[in-house]
């Protein structure tokens, strides 16, 4: 079995945002030379996150809508977090809805997605460089 390990970095440079990563993880599944197995991406900071869902700008907009009605940045001060001179609770909560990871299955090569399933990766507290893991098992 083959194991296959990279760190991808990504800086946004606004607070949020939310960057495609398909053309990466699937650079890192060619690097990789696996045909079946698994992939695992993970987002490894606690203000970011992964997730699969469809490219379409309404959605990102909605996601954004979603998000800041459910856990607003402002007032700061609403947060426990923020008394320790943070000023990011509202994205590790952001975080926590979007989730950690995906995981993938790899047939003939390919990663064996649904229709219009793209990998994402969600900042809610950018500004700085982060990185994701891309762990690849199989043959």
């Amino acid at each position: 079995m083959k194991s296959y390990r990279k760190e991808l970095w990504f800086q946004v440079p606004s607070r949020r945002g939310l960057v495609n990563i398909t053309p990466d993880v699937v650079a890192c599944l060619c690097e990789s030379g696996v045909q079946e197995g698994m992939i695992l991406v993970n987002a490894m900071h606690i203000t970011a996150s992964v997730f699969i869902n469809d490219d379409e700008s309404g959605l990102h907009h909605d996601y954004e809508t979603f998000l800041e009605r459910i856990a607003p940045h402002a007032p700061i001060d609403q947060y426990r977090h923020n008394d320790t001179g943070e000023d990011n609770a509202d994205a590790h909560i952001k975080r926590q809805l979007m989730g950690r990871e995906v995981v993938v299955a790899i047939t003939a090569g390919a990663l064996d997605f649904g229709p219009w399933e793209q990998i994402f990766y969600g900042e809610f507290d950018g500004r700085r460089r982060k990185r994701v893991l891309v762990k690849i098992i199989g043959e």
